[in-house]
């Protein structure tokens, strides 16, 4: 066992809590590789048990200086910058209880290390959700989603993490055990730590506990898709967003994507509505005679079928971490999202954001895709992608005047710069 991995094993005391670099096995080093320059390795992976031992490896890692990677349970590690010179790749996948849930305030509060898909079970049980759908949430721990900022098509009648997320505990670089917000369901003034820690991607503090504002399982689910020509597809978007419909998620499809899931030709706009049986019905009927009108294909989806359709969009986009292509998250004015859609071989864009996921082959689309989004008042971001191709580009193309604030921010959170060094824009 190397020094730094003997030190922090002093520190917790549960068998196979610190694991040598060289003790791993190759399938196990690789998720950490795809995240990494490939010019260092970490000299452990250490897996704390309670926010405590977190607490003490983190105050250990600062006083020495040892650079951190955090991870939940690696589903999206490989997301985000290359991390620089790690000495430590810290997991809080054993950090995971469940804290409270207030069924009647509609609040949960967990450890960061509980995955995402058994938060949904232990909320099911009382008829509850949290309005999140990330990707991998058989995998994705419940910080992690956080971290990455991680929503899906349910932002259309929720927003976004920021908006759901309550309280937040988490480890300083200093070591020291932190907190804001609270467990009800209020306004509070001051900074909000909440949203600073959203998709800041482990460089501010390791996030250990989290507080969300849930809600309750509506009755009925029925999800319709209309297919067909560009054209007729933006005429309905058009009509559904000046409508008196409440749709659940609603996304752009690309015709790819419509293809490779065997639904049809051309491009799609597919629409979730939950609510009350007749009212499901109701505003379900409304679009298949929309997309009647237009002349598109039209289909209804319910219960196991609306599931799996659903689990399919995300997964025909995200790579997982040994795919070699390259799947990036995208932001476009709302207006423009037909347009950018149809220059998209493989992807959606949710209707109301303009915020939408892709998958690309290379880093010439790359390029040409980050030009027509940023004429269209949007951006793009490399998600995962092989190593050598986040070191050739720019993965997160930010272009506004906000980056000294990010640097002077990450300063004051992180003066020894140990937290995920080089993961987020600009290096930080």
């Amino acid at each position: 066992m190397n020094a730094i991995s003997s030190s922090l094993a002093s520190i917790i005391h549960t068998e196979n809590a610190v694991v040598p670099w060289e003790n791993l096995e190759p399938a196990q080093q690789q998720p950490i590789q795809l995240a990494m320059n490939p010019k260092s390795n970490p000299s452990c992976i250490v897996y704390p048990h309670t926010q405590a031992e977190l607490s003490g490896v983190i105050t250990t890692a600062d006083a020495n200086k040892w650079s951190i990677l955090p991870c939940g349970n690696m589903s999206k590690i490989n997301w985000g910058g290359l991390s620089r010179n790690i000495d430590i790749v810290v997991s809080t996948k054993r950090i995971n209880k469940l804290i409270e849930h207030a069924v009647g305030d509609l609040t949960i509060t967990v450890e960061a290390g509980m995955k995402f898909c058994e938060v949904q079970a232990i909320l099911a049980k009382s008829g509850q959700i949290l309005a999140i759908d990330p990707a991998f949430p058989a995998d994705a721990t419940i910080g992690g989603v956080v971290s990455t900022a991680d929503t899906g098509s349910l932002r259309q009648r929720y927003g976004g993490i920021r908006d759901q997320l309550l309280g937040i505990t988490f480890i300083r670089a200093d070591g020291k055990i932190a907190k804001a917000g609270g467990r009800v369901v209020k306004n509070v003034a001051g900074y909000d730590l909440m949203k600073l820690f959203t998709g800041a991607y482990g460089t501010l503090g390791i996030i250990s506990q989290l507080t969300f504002r849930v809600y309750p399982q509506l009755e009925t689910s029925a999800t319709v898709l209309l297919t067909g020509k560009a054209e007729a597809i933006s005429q309905a978007a058009t009509i559904l967003q000046g409508s008196e419909l409440t749709p659940t998620k609603a996304d752009l499809l690309s015709n790819q994507l419509v293809s490779n899931l065997g639904l049809g030709n051309g491009n799609g706009l597919i629409i979730q509505f939950q609510s009350i049986n007749e009212s499901v019905k109701e505003q379900s009927n409304i679009i298949l005679t929309v997309g009647e009108k237009l002349g598109l294909e039209s289909a209804i989806y319910q219960d196991e079928d609306e599931t799996n359709l659903w689990q399919q969009l995300p997964e025909k986009i995200h790579s997982s971490v040994n795919n070699s292509e390259i799947s990036c998250k995208i932001g476009v004015l709302p207006t423009a999202a037909m347009e950018v859609i149809n220059q998209i071989k493989l992807g959606l864009i949710h209707l109301n954001s303009g915020l939408g996921l892709v998958r690309l082959e290379n880093q010439d689309q790359v390029l040409a895709l980050r030009r027509l989004c940023e004429a269209n008042s949007g951006f793009l971001t490399m998600l995962s992608a092989p190593v050598e191709v986040k070191e050739r580009l720019d993965i997160w193309g930010y272009s506004g005047n906000a980056l000294p604030i990010m640097q002077g921010i990450k300063k004051q959170f992180d003066g020894n710069l140990i937290l995920s060094p080089g993961r987020f824009l600009g290096g930080i």
